[in-house]
């Protein structure tokens, strides 16, 4: 059953197949040859492209969804969050992508290599494809879910299926001969589609509201009498809890390892920054990305807001009674996002919003395809064949990339169709443990990274030992494993960020006491 589209919106289906046939075309007319041009761009990335990629990589379809519901539930601190942002990006720039350009690295995990030992860079490599397989999966099954409600009208496993494969197969095509070049290309696109299906949402939001804007933001600024802002930025309660992870306490240190960690040791931005002519163009595209992010941020978090108006301020839409929300969907509980895509958006802008969201997983799921593949083939395939002597042409390396997202594609499509079984059979919260799988992943490289630039220690099995216990006491820290180890009165839940916190400290002194080789001078 097909969900109930208007005539418009067909047309703008239609459009948007066009433009991603034409677009997929002209982004990969030019194959990439060789293996610094098919993972790097051949260092000739314009930095405002770069810099809306990585924005794109950091945004999901899971952003499109989810930024409405934290605009609908809470307030705007989530914006606030891009302080540590961009003290991390400072960070990142100052000691990361400087080392990653003098030591002409295709991964960010080569320069453990170069300070530890092959083993150090092939075991961080290998912990960032287990966290990015699950990740970057739950996002697909997010963007599937959506998609599937939208297009067919159910959420039958058939229909998940169908649209977990398609997104799959159109991610690989857009990206499978022109590498990270196209990549970015298309990130450059689909964030245009995205951010304005956004903005047609609150355009349509705001002419349903029969107040003007000052009123409205009155209303939001005291949603009752008495009650807090919605339009509150900055929180400076001191809250360890999941619910506090927004104050500036959290902010200023959680959430700085988080962004050290996406933006320096993850791949999948990472591998962005690198593409840029010289390490300066790198730092310009991180640290503009991150101001990017703040107004994409907000339009997102305002729908919520203005959603919030429509179904919870009855009195100002002239409606005493007020509106019956359900927020189910075939018996599954959606967000209020997408309760209004499906029951009242207007025709043309709800076929605007489906591809927008179709956009959104396309982005994230080329970002994956380039990043795990340059990871295979360079920390683990090449290493390979250098240590079994066999020579082969760089181009064979290309050849070797292509395989790798081909892989890569398949992997995510079968983590995503297995996270919605999950869901169905059992009661483990596993899209929780999969979207929040990197901060796992994060806590143990972290500990490496540190060690690595600001102390001499460190050996390969230190290494091991330190992302094992990143893993391991983050994972301890998970409110599902608490409820199983600990008594009522013992338990104690921290919001992530203090988790990555607690993890990443562990782990560095974990691998500080691993007792280093010989010092690499040309590292130093």
């Amino acid at each position: 059953m097909s969900a109930n589209y208007a005539l418009l919106d067909w047309l703008v289906f239609a459009s948007y197949g066009a433009i991603l046939l034409l677009s997929g075309w002209w982004f990969n007319r030019k194959r990439a040859n060789s293996s610094q041009d098919f993972f790097l761009g051949g260092n000739s990335m314009p930095t405002w492209m770069v810099a809306i990629s990585v924005l794109a990589t950091s945004q999901s379809a899971a952003t499109f969804i989810g930024g409405p519901d934290q605009g609908y539930q809470g307030d705007f601190s989530y914006i606030a969050t891009n302080i540590g942002a961009f003290i991390a990006a400072f960070v990142v720039s100052a000691f990361l992508i400087p080392k990653f350009y003098q030591q002409k690295v295709y991964t960010v995990y080569e320069l453990l290599e170069k300070r530890i030992g092959p083993k150090a860079k092939r075991r961080s490599g290998l912990m960032y494809l287990f966290g990015r397989v699950f990740a970057s999966g739950a996002r697909l099954y997010m963007a599937a879910i959506a998609v599937a409600m939208i297009l067919y009208g159910n959420i039958h496993a058939d229909s998940v299926v169908i649209a977990t494969l398609v997104l799959a197969l159109a991610g690989l095509l857009y990206t499978f001969l022109g590498g990270i070049r196209s990549v970015i290309y298309s990130d450059v696109l689909q964030s245009v589609v995205y951010v304005s299906a956004a903005i047609a949402v609150i355009w349509c939001l705001l002419n349903i509201i029969p107040a003007d804007f000052s009123t409205i933001i009155a209303t939001l600024n005291e949603p009752a009498p008495g009650a807090d802002s919605k339009l509150a930025l900055f929180k400076f309660d001191l809250d360890f809890t999941p619910s506090g992870v927004f104050n500036i306490a959290s902010v200023l240190t959680g959430f700085v390892l988080l962004n050290i960690a996406a933006f320096g040791l993850d791949q999948d931005m990472t591998q962005r920054l690198l593409t840029c002519k010289s390490p300066k163009e790198g730092s310009k595209a991180l640290l503009l990305s991150v101001l990017m992010v703040i107004p994409v941020m907000a339009i997102f978090i305002f729908i919520g807001m203005l959603l919030y108006i429509v179904y919870q301020q009855p009195t100002l839409m002239n409606n005493q009674a007020g509106e019956a929300v359900v927020q189910e969907f075939n018996g599954e509980k959606i967000t209020i996002f997408m309760y209004y895509v499906l029951n009242e958006v207007p025709a043309g802008i709800k076929g605007l919003v489906s591809v927008g969201i179709i956009a959104a997983a396309i982005s994230t799921l080329n970002s994956g395809l380039s990043s795990m593949s340059s990871v295979i083939v360079q920390d683990l395939y090449r290493p390979y064949l250098e240590k079994a002597n066999k020579h082969v042409s760089d181009h064979h390396f290309v050849k070797a990339g292509r395989v790798g997202m081909a892989v890569v594609s398949l992997a995510l499509a079968l983590m995503a169709i297995l996270c919605y079984f999950w869901q169905q059979y059992s009661d483990m919260p596993l899209l929780k443990f999969a979207l929040s799988v990197m901060v796992f992943s994060y806590s143990g490289l972290l500990g490496v990274y540190f060690t690595t630039l600001f102390t001499k220690r460190g050996s390969e099995g230190s290494v091991l030992a330190a992302l094992i216990v990143g893993f391991v006491v983050t994972l301890l820290m998970q409110p599902y494993m608490i409820d199983w180890l600990l008594p009522e009165s013992m338990r104690f839940y921290l919001g992530f960020t203090w988790q990555l916190c607690i993890g990443t400290l562990l782990s560095t002194l974990v691998c500080c006491v691993g007792k280093p080789k010989a010092s690499n001078e040309a590292f130093a």
